[in-house]
């Protein structure tokens, strides 16, 4: 849909309200054109074999670089931000095994695809005829490149996205349509000489500063690896036995992290109660109880509990390993 100057900027007007009263944190656009910057470093990334077992990052290359091959007649994409980062009382104390914050609550997959959906109705209803397509971490879309596109944030040493005021602790999705807005450019890094999260990790997955290796993260080896967790890095999860948020924890723009809004992002509240005995036992019925929605059901029972053998590591009554300072 072609549309004047004026009409442009009254639409985005309409979308950037309508997406904060919806509750995301931020909204960005930016022209549906090709990621000419991006597509030498991904291709470095995957020839390089840091996507391990994500076989799927190999897959539409042209697609993940080309909003256009994914939605006909594209012309915008629109980035959003989404806060999960839990309250102080809801988080899980540091010596009982942990599970990445963005897993707390509800599965963020069907939270967010259910915004999206309301956004490009309501879109739909204030400008007439729009096409376009939700997408939430499912499909091949560069959602940190086209956040950082529109002015979101910088990607930052850990690569992850970063926005000033903000942190990084938030989900970011996108809704590609066939309408022509007005288009937002992008900041500047912040990272300056800062290497918090080179020096934290505890497998040095980040490998350099900007370049994350996949098959040495911990949220890899216990979400995306399906075989038995190797020996050679017993010992360096701390306690975390589903995702990882130590590159984060520790960034020094995550201090101006605030809490969600997002009721459904509250985690069960047996989960900041379960101490590493109840880990250690925890039961099929348990653990449907405590994730029965979350992202968690992404590993499954058996692969939890894989990952909670190895953190306990051998002995009678082993308990999760301190965490790096």
């Amino acid at each position: 849909m072609l549309a004047s100057d004026l009409t442009r900027l009254e639409y985005t007007a309409f979308i950037k309200r309508r997406a904060a009263e919806l509750g995301f944190m931020a909204c960005g656009i930016s022209r549906a054109e090709f990621l000419e910057e991006d597509a030498p470093r991904l291709e470095q990334w995957l020839a390089k074999g840091m996507q391990g077992q994500m076989r799927w990052m190999e897959n539409h290359f042209d697609k993940r670089l080309d909003p256009r091959r994914l939605v006909d007649g594209a012309k915008s994409v629109i980035s959003l931000l989404l806060n999960y980062y839990p309250t102080e009382e809801n988080q899980q104390p540091d010596d009982t095994f942990k599970i990445s914050k963005y897993a707390y609550g509800r599965d963020y997959h069907h939270v967010i695809k259910d915004k999206l959906k309301t956004l490009l109705q309501d879109m739909q209803a204030h400008i007439g005829e729009v096409g376009g397509r939700a997408f939430v971490d499912s499909a091949p879309v560069l959602d940190k490149a086209w956040a950082k596109k529109s002015g979101l944030g910088w990607v930052g040493k850990n690569s992850n996205l970063i926005t000033p005021g903000a942190g990084s602790f938030y989900f970011i999705a996108e809704l590609i349509v066939d309408v022509e807005l007005t288009y937002d450019g992008p900041i500047r890094d912040y990272c300056g000489s800062c290497t918090r999260c080179l020096d934290a990790c505890p497998t040095q997955a980040i490998t350099e500063p900007y370049v994350v290796d996949g098959t040495k993260c911990i949220s890899y080896f216990t979400i995306e690896l399906k075989d038995q967790l190797p020996q050679s890095v017993a010992g360096q999860f701390g306690n975390w036995v589903f995702g990882c948020d130590i590159c984060q924890d520790v960034c020094p723009w995550n201090r101006f992290s605030r809490p969600t809004q997002e009721t459904q992002f509250q985690p069960h509240p047996g989960l900041k109660d379960m101490r590493p005995t109840d880990w250690q036992e925890i039961t099929h019925e348990v653990f449907n109880e405590l994730f029965r929605h979350s992202a968690v059901k992404r590993t499954g029972y058996a692969g939890l509990t894989r990952n909670i053998r190895f953190v306990a590591g051998p002995g009678p009554g082993a308990g999760p390993a301190t965490e790096p300072s």
